[in-house]
Protein backbone atom coordinates (compact mmCIF):
# COMPACT_ATOMS: atom_id res chain seq x y z
CA UNK A 1 0.00 0.00 0.00
CA UNK A 2 1.01 3.51 -0.89
CA UNK A 3 1.27 6.16 1.99
CA UNK A 4 -0.85 9.21 1.93
CA UNK A 5 0.36 12.01 -0.11
CA UNK A 6 -0.01 15.65 1.08
CA UNK A 7 1.51 17.29 -1.72
CA UNK A 8 1.13 18.21 -5.37
CA UNK A 9 4.71 17.08 -5.90
CA UNK A 10 4.26 13.83 -4.02
CA UNK A 11 1.35 12.95 -5.61
CA UNK A 12 2.60 13.09 -9.44
CA UNK A 13 5.42 11.24 -8.12
CA UNK A 14 3.64 8.68 -6.64
CA UNK A 15 1.46 8.23 -9.64
CA UNK A 16 5.11 7.64 -11.96
CA UNK A 17 5.99 5.20 -9.31
CA UNK A 18 2.58 3.58 -9.70
CA UNK A 19 3.13 3.41 -13.79
CA UNK A 20 6.32 1.65 -13.13
CA UNK A 21 5.03 -0.99 -11.11
CA UNK A 22 2.28 -1.76 -13.27
CA UNK A 23 4.48 -1.99 -16.10
CA UNK A 24 6.89 -4.01 -14.22
CA UNK A 25 4.13 -5.64 -12.72
CA UNK A 26 2.80 -6.67 -17.06
CA UNK A 27 6.54 -7.01 -17.95
CA UNK A 28 8.71 -10.76 -18.33
CA UNK A 29 10.79 -11.24 -15.16
CA UNK A 30 9.92 -11.64 -11.49
CA UNK A 31 9.13 -8.01 -9.39
CA UNK A 32 11.60 -8.71 -6.16
CA UNK A 33 11.96 -5.50 -4.90
CA UNK A 34 9.45 -2.27 -5.38
CA UNK A 35 9.48 0.89 -2.46
CA UNK A 36 8.33 4.29 -2.43
CA UNK A 37 9.75 6.81 -0.35
CA UNK A 38 12.57 8.19 1.28
CA UNK A 39 15.88 5.88 1.24
CA UNK A 40 16.80 6.28 4.50
CA UNK A 41 20.09 4.79 6.17
CA UNK A 42 17.93 1.86 7.68
CA UNK A 43 16.05 0.96 4.65
CA UNK A 44 19.35 0.79 2.45
CA UNK A 45 20.93 -1.68 5.51
CA UNK A 46 17.83 -3.61 5.69
CA UNK A 47 17.35 -4.13 1.95
CA UNK A 48 20.80 -5.05 1.20
CA UNK A 49 20.21 -8.15 3.47
CA UNK A 50 17.32 -9.04 1.99
CA UNK A 51 18.91 -8.67 -1.95
CA UNK A 52 21.92 -10.86 -0.80
CA UNK A 53 19.56 -13.96 0.84
CA UNK A 54 17.54 -13.90 -2.78
CA UNK A 55 20.39 -13.95 -4.56
CA UNK A 56 22.15 -16.66 -2.85
CA UNK A 57 19.10 -19.06 -3.55
CA UNK A 58 18.95 -17.63 -6.64
CA UNK A 59 22.50 -19.06 -7.18
CA UNK A 60 24.09 -16.36 -8.86
CA UNK A 61 27.51 -15.88 -8.82
CA UNK A 62 29.54 -13.60 -6.39
CA UNK A 63 30.34 -11.64 -9.40
CA UNK A 64 26.74 -10.47 -9.95
CA UNK A 65 26.45 -10.20 -6.15
CA UNK A 66 28.88 -7.75 -6.03
CA UNK A 67 27.79 -6.05 -9.29
CA UNK A 68 24.13 -5.84 -7.94
CA UNK A 69 25.12 -4.39 -4.70
CA UNK A 70 27.95 -1.68 -5.74
CA UNK A 71 24.58 -0.51 -8.46
CA UNK A 72 22.35 -0.59 -5.52
CA UNK A 73 24.54 1.40 -2.80
CA UNK A 74 25.47 3.96 -5.61
CA UNK A 75 22.31 4.29 -6.70
CA UNK A 76 20.53 4.63 -3.13
CA UNK A 77 23.15 6.98 -1.57
CA UNK A 78 22.57 8.93 -4.81
CA UNK A 79 18.94 9.89 -4.44
CA UNK A 80 19.74 9.63 -0.47
CA UNK A 81 22.69 12.46 -0.76
CA UNK A 82 21.75 14.16 -3.85
CA UNK A 83 17.95 13.96 -4.43
CA UNK A 84 15.79 17.30 -3.54
CA UNK A 85 12.69 17.99 -1.54
CA UNK A 86 9.98 18.67 -2.43
CA UNK A 87 8.06 22.24 -1.05
CA UNK A 88 7.17 20.63 2.43
CA UNK A 89 10.48 19.21 2.87
CA UNK A 90 9.68 15.72 1.61
CA UNK A 91 12.17 13.80 -0.39
CA UNK A 92 10.20 11.44 -2.57
CA UNK A 93 12.27 8.83 -4.33
CA UNK A 94 11.48 5.20 -5.69
CA UNK A 95 13.04 1.48 -6.30
CA UNK A 96 12.35 -1.66 -8.54
CA UNK A 97 14.12 -4.49 -8.57
CA UNK A 98 13.61 -7.04 -11.55
CA UNK A 99 14.91 -10.57 -12.00
CA UNK A 100 14.69 -11.79 -15.62
CA UNK A 101 16.04 -14.73 -17.16
CA UNK A 102 19.05 -13.44 -18.03
CA UNK A 103 19.35 -10.12 -16.07
CA UNK A 104 18.51 -8.16 -13.25
CA UNK A 105 17.05 -4.73 -14.12
CA UNK A 106 17.40 -2.43 -11.32
CA UNK A 107 14.87 1.15 -11.67
CA UNK A 108 15.63 4.00 -9.14
CA UNK A 109 14.12 7.35 -9.35
CA UNK A 110 14.43 10.91 -7.16
CA UNK A 111 13.78 14.54 -7.27
CA UNK A 112 15.80 17.10 -9.17
CA UNK A 113 16.16 20.46 -9.99
CA UNK A 114 16.35 21.60 -13.46
CA UNK A 115 19.30 23.01 -13.43
CA UNK A 116 20.87 20.08 -12.46
CA UNK A 117 19.22 18.32 -14.85
CA UNK A 118 20.96 19.84 -17.93
CA UNK A 119 24.06 18.56 -15.69
CA UNK A 120 23.28 14.93 -15.67
CA UNK A 121 21.92 14.22 -19.01
CA UNK A 122 25.03 15.90 -20.55
CA UNK A 123 27.09 13.68 -18.10
CA UNK A 124 25.08 10.49 -18.52
CA UNK A 125 25.23 11.01 -22.16
CA UNK A 126 29.26 11.29 -21.90
CA UNK A 127 29.57 8.15 -19.97
CA UNK A 128 27.17 6.15 -22.28
CA UNK A 129 29.08 6.58 -25.63
CA UNK A 130 32.58 5.43 -23.44
CA UNK A 131 34.01 2.30 -24.16
CA UNK A 132 34.92 0.21 -21.02
CA UNK A 133 38.39 1.37 -21.44
CA UNK A 134 37.40 4.82 -21.82
CA UNK A 135 35.22 4.57 -18.56
CA UNK A 136 38.23 3.20 -16.71
CA UNK A 137 40.55 5.97 -17.34
CA UNK A 138 37.62 8.74 -17.05
CA UNK A 139 37.27 7.35 -13.42
CA UNK A 140 40.70 7.53 -12.57
CA UNK A 141 40.97 11.34 -14.15
CA UNK A 142 38.21 11.99 -11.78
CA UNK A 143 40.02 10.62 -8.92
CA UNK A 144 42.93 12.46 -9.31
CA UNK A 145 41.37 15.84 -10.68
CA UNK A 146 39.09 15.48 -7.14
CA UNK A 147 36.08 17.05 -9.28
CA UNK A 148 33.22 17.76 -6.56
CA UNK A 149 29.45 19.08 -7.51
CA UNK A 150 28.12 21.94 -5.55
CA UNK A 151 26.50 18.58 -3.50
CA UNK A 152 30.04 17.29 -2.86
CA UNK A 153 29.95 14.30 -5.13
CA UNK A 154 32.36 13.57 -7.87
CA UNK A 155 30.41 12.63 -10.11
CA UNK A 156 31.68 8.39 -9.14
CA UNK A 157 27.90 7.02 -8.28
CA UNK A 158 26.46 7.19 -12.16
CA UNK A 159 30.13 6.47 -13.64
CA UNK A 160 30.09 3.24 -11.21
CA UNK A 161 27.12 2.00 -12.24
CA UNK A 162 27.50 2.49 -16.00
CA UNK A 163 30.96 0.37 -15.37
CA UNK A 164 29.49 -2.60 -13.32
CA UNK A 165 26.62 -3.12 -15.43
CA UNK A 166 28.78 -3.24 -18.83
CA UNK A 167 25.73 -1.09 -20.37
CA UNK A 168 24.21 1.99 -21.00
CA UNK A 169 22.46 3.52 -18.56
CA UNK A 170 18.99 4.52 -19.93
CA UNK A 171 17.40 7.65 -18.25
CA UNK A 172 14.22 10.02 -17.90
CA UNK A 173 13.47 12.94 -16.62
CA UNK A 174 9.36 14.04 -15.68
CA UNK A 175 8.98 17.53 -15.19
CA UNK A 176 7.03 18.61 -12.16
CA UNK A 177 6.68 22.20 -11.58
CA UNK A 178 9.18 24.92 -13.17
CA UNK A 179 11.67 24.29 -10.56
CA UNK A 180 11.43 20.38 -10.21
CA UNK A 181 11.49 16.88 -12.13
CA UNK A 182 11.69 13.31 -11.36
CA UNK A 183 14.77 11.68 -12.55
CA UNK A 184 14.52 8.17 -13.10
CA UNK A 185 17.53 6.00 -14.14
CA UNK A 186 17.11 1.92 -15.56
CA UNK A 187 20.45 -0.14 -14.93
CA UNK A 188 20.08 -3.96 -16.59
CA UNK A 189 22.92 -6.10 -15.52
CA UNK A 190 23.46 -9.34 -17.11
CA UNK A 191 23.56 -12.79 -14.86
CA UNK A 192 26.23 -14.44 -16.48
Amino acid sequence: MVETINSIIGSEVRNIYLAYLEKQNNASGNLLVHHFGEFSTDFINGLTDGIEEMMVSNADSKKVIKRVFSILIEGLQNARLHGEKDEQGNQYSFLFIVKGKDNYKIIMGNLINHEDRVIAERYLDKINLMTSDELKSYYLEILDNSFFSRKGGAGLGFLTMRMKSEQKLNYSFDKLNESLCFFTVEITLLRD
